[in-house]
């Protein structure tokens, strides 16, 4: 470890140090020393590289079992660059067996290549082989396929700040030991306000409930952070309440309905290694007593050019699934933080009565505010009140279809 961010401080210490001489100054000195040790550091604020390589990425697992086989490919992109991706098209990927089987994956676009359920035969060994747009051959090393044991639970427990959620797991054969997984999780969510009305372009009509509600919704995501496991150092092969994800007490995934299908994949000890590393270099960074970023070395490689580097690790065999529903009155009486700032409804006039001109075709037929309810003077509807698409919509960040999995 590096000491030279006390460098700035040399001078203050040597003087300060003087005063251990004196015993007067005895406490004047720790204390000070204290403060010189946490607050004596110079910021550091690396140069970033302008070169890019164009580094090929490659995401994904060989699902030997009757789960599809997805596989993604990119190329690295600069660390102030707006882009977050930068999709290897066209290429031609292909799965190879050890028998000389090959079994091609199919382009979706976007640099994702997939396969419908595959199952192999997992007594042999398996690769993946990538040729890209450009002619570029890039080639994994045959990896045995691991069969992946049955997730036992996935738990949560409530905290002050919100919801933890972990997986349990097990192998009474004592073959799995390292263990990584991913999870996709939906979640019911609702518009702040509901809209009864629903603008034809004409005028403000009663909106269809049954195939136009746009106040409850569905949203989903899937895992960034690496999630691994290891049971290596323990004389069972059990996996007690390793965590998944963290969602705190404010957020609008648990404010009606949460579910999380947890994936299980077990890995061979190198695949293990690279991931932990990734983990380590992704997620453990931010202070001199950290662990410093290790070389990313996988196991695919340019079949021309072995001094490339390329990011990824390609695993290979089956892999379990479980899901689990969090509802809302199974938590604390937490209140949700609405994305959106929404203010007191409008009242939006079919004829203002300040300018004569029609305020709905101005609001609502243009669809810049929802009518959520109506206004009636004499039991004649003159107006409604009206609201934001973020407050009255909520499908401008989800689906109003129903899941078919919704329990």
């Amino acid at each position: 470890m590096s000491y030279l961010f006390l460098l700035p401080c040399y001078h203050l210490l040597t003087t300060i140090s003087n005063f251990n001489k004196v015993k007067q100054f005895k406490v004047i000195y720790i204390v000070i020393i204290a403060l010189i040790i946490t607050s004596c550091k110079e910021p550091y604020a690396p140069n970033l590289t302008k070169t890019n390589n164009n580094l090929l990425v490659i995401e994904g697992f060989i699902n030997t079992g009757a789960d599809s086989t997805l596989i993604n490919l990119s190329k690295t992109v600069l660390v102030d660059n707006k882009n977050t991706a930068s999709p290897e098209l066209n290429a031609t990927v292909t799965v190879e067996s050890d028998a000389n089987n090959t079994y091609l994956l199919k382009d979706i676009g976007k640099g994702l290549y997939v396969s419908a359920g595959l199952n192999l035969d997992n007594s042999k060994k398996y690769r993946l082989r990538i040729k890209t747009s450009k002619g570029t051959v890039y080639i994994s090393d045959f990896v045995e396929p691991k069969v992946a044991p049955p997730i036992d639970d996935v738990v949560w427990d409530i905290k002050d700040d919100g919801v933890q959620i972990y997986v349990n797991t097990h192998d009474n054969t004592n073959n799995s030991k390292y263990y990584r997984w991913e999870y996709n999780d939906t979640w019911e969510f609702q518009a702040e306000y509901y809209s009864m009305y629903i603008s034809n372009g004409k005028d403000v009509v009663d909106r269809n409930q049954l195939t136009d509600n746009i106040f409850t919704c569905w949203a989903g995501g899937k895992s960034s952070n690496v999630l691994i496991g290891s049971s290596i150092k323990s004389e069972k092969d059990i996996i007690h309440k390793s965590p998944l994800t963290f969602i705190p007490t404010d957020a609008e995934k648990i404010s009606v309905k949460y579910s999380i299908l947890v994936k299980q994949m077990v890995l061979t000890k190198d695949a293990y290694d690279f991931w932990e590393r990734l983990k380590k270099n992704t997620e453990n960074l931010g202070s001199i007593f950290d662990a410093q970023p290790s070389q990313l070395t996988g196991n695919v490689h340019n079949a021309a050019d072995l001094s490339e580097p390329v990011i990824g690790y390609i695993g290979a065999g089956t892999t379990q699934t479980k899901r689990i529903f969090i509802a809302k009155n199974k938590l604390p009486s937490w209140t949700r933080k609405y994305p959106y700032a929404c203010y007191p409804l409008d009242s939006i006039f079919i004829i203002s009565p300040k300018t004569g001109s029609r305020d709905e075709d101005k609001f609502f037929h243009t669809k810049i505010m929802v009518p959520i309810e109506e206004i009636k003077i004499n039991n004649v509807i003159v107006a409604h009140k009206g609201t934001t698409k973020e407050c009255g919509d909520c499908t401008i960040r989800g689906v109003n279809k129903r899941p078919t999995f919704w329990d």
